[in-house]
This record gives structure tokens, sequence and C-alpha cells, in this order.
């Protein structure tokens, strides 16, 4: 191997050192220790794989969080390494971590995982530390541009810009003269590019983009949202980021007097369990999850059991537009002299004319 043959010694050798055996002098121990070092093996990870070059493991770095999306998809990572065989070791981190990323990445290469998954969904505040020095394995990144450099480097999950297009043109077909947006928090990727999807689908339409309102994620927030919303008569069509925050938005809607889909047609985004038992019914975009997570794997063991071949391609994953009932053709615009179903009103005296 490649340290044996820097450091001058045999294999055994560099076994005995990298398991701590005696019989070993010093200066043999520190060369082998100084080769290794400068090879960027680590030391668990070379001492694993001494025997037959891998460890059989799937290690993955995500955001600590309860979020429906990012949750869901660690459960479909977590079964598919499962059924390929891999045994799986999960880091996850925390929004505000100075270790981020770069310390999740090292403490799996120090387990010796085979490849490394990064469900990272939000942009980390300042550097995270650079691990492309020492990153020997390959990588799939979920969602995100890559934090890492790496020999091989495999995205999936991307595609939510298409997905927000699907929503935005939904309602633009019914005939709602524009859509406004409300936004998830612009740290995560997946918030940038709905929003993104959205803003270039009405401006190819030549349709107005309307101020962006802000959300966090949460129904509280689309709920503020919707108090906000509510009291612009010209709004007929909202895109939310998420369901959750769709549901609050409804809510608040609804106690300001403006009926969903009589009046406001909103579409979400995730399609969580709840979606389809609200009142009335939600349509949203369903997130592939599960093929994301089956792909992307497919993708990742090919590149470590097969180092010297071209990586899998790639697929877009599928956009499915779920239509329930929040959504409906906006209601016929007003005319002066007439109420909002286009009759005339009556005359003085509460009689109507000619009789």
């Amino acid at each position: 191997m490649d340290v044996a043959r820097l450091a001058g010694v045999s294999q055994k050798t560099v076994s005995r050192v990298f398991n701590d055996e005696q019989y070993v002098s010093a200066d043999v121990r520190q060369r082998v220790l100084a080769a290794a070092e400068e090879l960027g093996y680590r030391l668990n990870n070379a001492a694993r794989a001494l025997a037959s070059g891998r460890t059989r493991s799937i290690g993955v770095v995500t955001l600590g969080t309860a979020l429906y999306g990012p949750a869901t998809l660690l459960m479909g990572v977590e079964r598919v390494v499962r059924d390929t065989g891999y045994a799986l070791r999960v880091v996850n981190t925390m929004e505000g971590d100075p270790a981020g990323i770069a310390g999740a990445v090292d403490s799996l290469l120090d387990q010796g995982v085979d490849g490394i998954v990064i469900s990272e969904p939000i942009a980390e505040e300042g550097d995270g530390g650079d691990t492309s020095a020492r990153l020997d394995v390959p990588v799939l990144v979920i969602g995100a541009p890559s934090p890492v450099t790496a020999s091989t480097v495999l995205a999936a999950g991307g595609g939510a810009d298409r997905m927000a297009r699907a929503a935005t043109e939904h309602l633009l077909e019914l005939g709602h003269l524009t859509v406004h947006h409300l936004a998830g928090p612009q740290r995560w990727y997946a918030a940038r590019d709905r929003l993104a999807g959205w803003r270039s689908t009405l401006a190819e339409h030549g349709k107005d983009v309307p101020p962006v309102v802000q959300g966090d994620w949460s129904a509280a927030s689309g709920y503020a949202a919707g108090r906000e919303l509510a009291s612009r008569p010209e709004v007929t069509a909202v895109f939310a980021a998420n369901d959750d925050m769709a549901i609050g938005l409804i809510r608040a809607l609804t106690e300001a007097g403006r009926h969903v889909p009589e009046d406001v047609s909103v579409v979400g985004f995730d399609d969580i369990p709840v979606a389809g038992y609200v009142t009335p019914p939600l349509t949203t975009i369903r997130q592939p999850f599960d093929a994301v997570a089956q792909e992307g794997l497919k993708r990742l063991v090919h590149s470590i059991e097969n180092p010297q071949a071209d990586p899998l391609p790639a697929s877009d994953p599928p956009v499915d537009l779920v239509v329930r009932s929040s959504t409906a053709p906006p209601p016929p615009r007003k005319t002066p002299g007439r109420d909002r179903r286009g009759n005339s009103p009556l005359p003085k005296g509460g009689s109507p004319a000619g009789r």
C-alpha cells in the first residue's frame, strides 16, 4: 500500500503501527505515522481497510431538525443505505455550530466510511473549515451546492425550481393575473430555489412579480403572512414554499373573510401527511424523497465499488403536482355598477326596474 511504500516498510509493519501493536521501534512507528499523515490517511480508516480495502459503511451529514423535508429525506436515505448492505453512520449538525459540515465530515472520516452523503439544506455562515485536502472518498450532495472538494462529487435532489414552476403555472393556467409568493428563510437552498422558480415563471409569462412575503417554514409565519395578504384585494393566488406555511396562511385568510379557493387560491409544497385532510384539502407539490434517495445512493455505491469507472448519469427527479380543493379560477373582476357575481344592483326603493 502507499503508506508502506512511502515509509519504506512492509504492509504488516504498517498494520502493527495502526493497531498499536508491540515490536515496532519508535523510529519506524514515527515514519509510518508521518507517511500516513502526508498521504491524508485516517488511522481508523486505514486499519479497517487493510484486509478488504473497504469498511462497507456510508456516512451521512444532516442538519439536526424535525422539519418534515430534511427528516423525511434522512429516513429515505437510511432505508436505502441499509438495503444496499452498508452500515450507516449519521452525524447531525446544528445551525450556528462553528464546526459545521467540516467537523461532521472529519468525524465520519475518522470512523472509516467508504462514502459520504451530505444532506445539509442551509448555507453555512462564515468558513466551516477546509476538508478538501483530506477527502478521499466519494461524496453525494443532496439539494445543495457541494461544500467540499473530493475526487468524486455527485449531486442529487435538485429540481425545486422546476417544482415551483409547476405550482406557479398551475395557478396561472386557472386564470390568475399573477401569483404571490410566501417564501421560506433564504439561508435554505430549497427556499432560494423555490423563489427562483416562481419568479422566473412569472417573468416568462409576462406577469407582474409581486413583492415576496417572508416566512420561516412554520404555520405561525404563514398565519402572519396571511393577515398581511388578506388586506390586499388584488391577491387572488399564493404559492407557499411549504405546506405548514400554507396551512397557517389559509387560517388567516379565512378569519379575515377571504374564502379559499373562492377568493384566494393557495398551493403548498411537500405534501405533508395532513395536507389532504385540512379544510380545504391542500393543493401541493409532492416531494420525491424516496426517488432522490434511491437514485443518489445507487450512484454513490457504484462510485465506491467501481472507483475507476465513470459515475452513473443523473436524472431529474419527477415533478408531482397534487391538485386538491384549495385552488380554483379567480373570482370575477368587479365592474362599476355590478356586484361580485356580475349582477346589476337593485334600484333605489328595493324593486327591480320595470316592475
